[in-house]
């Protein structure tokens, strides 16, 4: 079995969990080609054990935190047009201002967490690129626990409950279980977009 096993089993039920929402085929063919090699045409950070880049802003990973001063400049056109598309479709209430794209190589993973909530607005858009790969979700209180594979050219969105009450992470492994199958991963890339609620900015 090879990772096309994404491809083409049935999509994925979403977990219960209140504020989660995901959409299959939100970009897909030539226009995921096209973003794939935007992603690949600029250079990465090595900051962290994946490689990153940030636009909009920058956000500091040890202190948690992004400032005025953390400003790198408007989106580019071709992150820009894909968040008036995210707002258009309602997932923000305004059109985001930060995108953070990680590259997860098949055994890379993220540690649950909870988006920044000091920095970051209420909603969370997530773009998969490349492969397949398992999500899991946490509830900070009760500990209930799901997971779910994230499509290439799927969308992920975090609002409500799924935003501040459930911790999200990516297993560090190197396949996944799909309808029973183990399907090996290949190489991911995320972009996350995201409103920034910087420290240090006048209110208003």
């Amino acid at each position: 079995m090879t990772g096309d096993l994404f491809g083409f089993e049935p999509v994925p039920a979403c977990p219960p969990v209140p504020g989660l929402a995901y959409l299959d085929g939100w970009t897909e063919g030539a226009a995921a080609v096209a973003l794939l090699g935007r992603v690949d045409g600029g250079s990465w950070s090595h900051d962290l054990k994946r490689r990153v880049r940030h636009f909009g802003y920058r956000y500091d990973y040890r202190a948690r935190s992004v400032s005025v001063s953390d400003h790198l400049g408007p989106l580019p056109d071709w992150l820009a047009d894909l968040g008036r598309r995210l707002f258009r479709e309602g997932v923000f209430d305004q059109p985001p201002d930060q995108v953070i794209i990680n590259e997860y190589p098949p055994g890379q993973g993220i540690a649950p967490h909870v988006d920044c909530i000091p920095c970051f607005g209420p909603s969370i858009a997530i773009i998969s690129l490349g492969g397949g790969v398992a999500m899991s979700f946490r509830h900070t209180v009760t500990d209930e626990c799901h997971e779910m594979i994230l499509r290439p050219g799927s969308l992920l969105c975090l609002s409500g409950p799924a935003r501040y009450e459930w911790t999200h992470g990516i297993p560090a492994r190197k396949s996944d279980m799909v309808s029973g199958v183990r399907v090996p991963r290949s190489r991911r890339v995320s972009l996350t977009f995201r409103t920034i609620i910087p420290s240090g900015a006048s209110p208003g």
